[in-house]
């Protein structure tokens, strides 16, 4: 039997970060469902405080989802990166990391788009004839551009 995954991201910001990552990808957010929120306040299952608006929509404080456009109504989406609140900020190297293929497009220009919104170049690495940028995200996340 064949398993599913979504990867999970704590994050400081969920909310800014799966924007940067929505966009860095082109992918989209996936939405939530103000009603659904709501009726959970006035049940009393849920606080406003753990709510806000983002963007002019009420969504829960402690987490979002982004998924590439094509997959945004599948109830089952083969591919989901969950970025959730957690206390601590980031103080070590990831032990995991994405690589962000570019699908032909120039690394270095890439790094230089990826910087002006926020992306840290951290370091050139090679194998081969195979070259790659490794940068952090703007909380500081390491990822691959090749």
């Amino acid at each position: 039997m064949g398993l599913n995954i979504q990867i999970v991201v704590d994050s400081k910001n969920p909310h800014e970060l799966a924007d940067w990552w929505a966009e860095t990808l082109d992918w989209a957010i996936e939405p939530q469902n103000e009603g659904f929120i709501r009726s959970m306040i006035s049940q009393g299952y849920a606080t406003d405080a753990e709510t806000l608006v983002h963007r002019g929509k009420l969504v829960w404080r402690t987490g979002q989802a982004i998924r590439p456009v094509e997959e945004l109504e599948a109830k089952a989406p083969a591919r989901r990166i969950l970025f959730q609140t957690v206390p601590e900020g980031k103080t070590v190297k990831n032990r995991v990391h994405w690589d962000v293929r570019l699908d032909g497009r120039d690394k270095d220009d890439v790094r230089k788009e990826l910087e002006a919104r926020g992306a840290s170049f951290l370091w050139t690495a090679g194998q081969g004839p195979l070259e790659w940028h490794t940068m952090a995200d703007p909380e500081g996340n390491e990822f691959c551009i090749s």
